[in-house]
């Protein structure tokens, strides 16, 4: 059983979500502004929050900034539920740190599915253990990152997408193979993610970035040789 915070002002949908996630063995926390999830997400342990894009107080996408700048917060699932599905909008959701898009109307099924494709990411890094790449040190039980002994903060989803590269390095991953094993789903992106996603990622990782290389109209592999970035 998972924690699920529901951010979404319309009460009919809070309703439904609520009643399916429950009805699904989840423990459901319900919020209907920005500001009051940003309250019980800080108040409580969270597994995974379902934040809509536009709430009456302040945009989705502050509201996941938020959580990804506190130590409490910074590591919990974040699955945007929006209305619009133009790729910019994706773009920019998965930029502030989203780890999952859901365009409205949805299935509530598919969304269960997606729940769990995010519950099994964090589960499966428990079990790992210490990974090294290069000056990059990265403990998946403890969700910790470091570059040469520096903390740096990921997201849930660029922690993934370092731990999937690192655990296949020196083997190109195609963007389309890291779009199924890092989503978890088939997800409806694009590979314009993939590179966005890598993109922030060296950018957090500083020194440690130049460890990723980009192979050029193919995809990404991380390598024990530091290249130029």
């Amino acid at each position: 059983m998972a924690t699920v915070l529901v951010v979404e002002d319309e009460a009919d949908l809070r309703d439904i979500l609520s009643y399916n996630l429950t009805q699904a063995g989840h423990r459901v926390e319900l919020a209907p502004s920005g500001a009051e999830g940003l309250r019980l997400a800080k108040s409580a342990p969270i597994d995974v929050v379902l934040l809509d894009l536009m709430l009456p107080d302040m945009p989705g996408t502050d509201v996941c900034r938020a959580l990804r700048a506190d130590a409490k917060t910074k590591g919990v699932g974040i699955i945007m539920l929006t209305a619009k599905g133009e790729e910019i909008d994706r773009v920019v959701g998965f930029e502030v740190g989203v780890d999952d898009y859901v365009t409205k109307p949805f299935s509530v099924r598919e969304l269960l599915l997606r729940i769990q494709a995010i519950l099994r990411r964090g589960s499966k890094e428990d079990e790992k253990g210490l990974l090294q790449l290069g000056t990059i040190g990265v403990d998946t039980s403890a969700h910790r990152v470091t570059v040469v002994g520096d903390e740096i903060a990921l997201t849930a989803l660029e922690f993934k997408l370092l731990v999937t590269l690192i655990e296949r390095k020196d083997r190109v991953q195609t963007r389309s193979t890291l779009l199924s094993d890092v989503w978890g789903i088939d997800a409806d992106i694009t590979s314009r993610t993939v590179d966005t996603h890598v993109k922030r990622l060296r950018e957090k990782l500083g020194t440690g970035g130049a460890y990723i290389e980009t192979i050029r109209g193919v995809g990404y592999r991380a390598s024990e040789t530091a290249i130029s970035v």
